[in-house]
């Protein structure tokens, strides 16, 4: 059996939730405090090196928690926000300059900008900034955006894309060159084994794992047991490069001194 500090690890997928900064209900919800420090502990097993903070819904436009964690998660880490298409060239620079490489639309939950200025908005913060965008979506409603992320830059889409019946329309944008995040395994409806087989079949290139801590509203939450998933269904060689390869290449962290 491996062992879980055999694999180095990027994790392309994770949040920080810290109460001493604001927090929004999103449909009545709000999650429970996981820290830095709770994530550290939470992953010490692993051969972390590095990851990618992402704001969810419940966050919606501050970014003031993004800033402490990346302070205190240091420069292999970097940050995935949620922005309104009205920010200043000048705030992206000062994010881009504190480790933000990327800007999300959650068009599954919310608490982003709306769908209506995704085309504009990804490409003014690839222009400014050389972000690319992360998409929180059921792959279900891909095909009324697909005109639309072919031609944007650099597009990755979170968990798998959620639903099975969904699967066709993101293996075609796979096709694109969207990238896919290997993460939320319980958040799926569908075999996960056969979807990144798939995915690597397509481009070996457009797979990232991650960790989805703390697994917010998941059915299941993260499991180490997800990793292994991993390394049974594409073996031992592919899956260093979907745990740490593809990820540093998307997400350029800055490099320890």
């Amino acid at each position: 059996m491996a062992e879980l500090n055999q694999f180095r690890l990027f994790d392309s997928h994770f949040h920080i939730i810290d109460r001493r900064f604001p927090l929004v209900p999103n449909q009545g919800y709000l999650p429970d405090n996981f820290t830095a420090t709770d994530y550290r502990k939470r992953t010490e097993a692993y051969d972390l090196a590095g990851g990618a903070i992402v704001s969810g819904s419940f966050q919606a436009f501050d970014q003031s928690y993004l800033l402490a964690a990346l302070k205190e998660l240091g420069p292999a880490f970097v940050g995935v926000t949620q922005l309104p298409a009205t920010v200043t060239d000048d705030e992206l620079v000062r994010l881009d300059d504190a480790g933000v490489r990327a800007v999300r639309f959650n068009l599954k939950r919310g608490g982003s900008e709306a769908a209506e200025h995704l085309e504009r908005f990804a490409r003014r913060v690839h222009e400014v900034v050389g972000w690319h965008t992360e998409l929180y979506i059921d792959a279900l409603d891909l095909a009324d955006l697909h005109h639309i992320l072919v031609r944007l830059p650099t597009v990755s889409i979170d968990h798998l894309g959620l639903s099975g019946a969904g699967l066709p329309e993101l293996f075609r944008l796979v096709e694109k060159g969207v990238k896919v995040k290997a993460t939320g395994f319980g958040r799926v409806d569908f075999a996960v084994s056969m979807a990144i087989r798939q995915i690597i079949s397509i481009n070996p290139e457009a797979l990232m794992f991650g960790t989805d801590l703390p697994s917010t509203r998941a059915p299941r939450p993260f499991s180490d047991e997800d990793l292994f998933a991993v390394v049974d269904a594409l073996g031992e060689t592919m899956a260093r490069q979907v745990f740490y390869d593809n990820a540093v290449r998307f997400y350029r962290p800055q490099r320890k001194s």
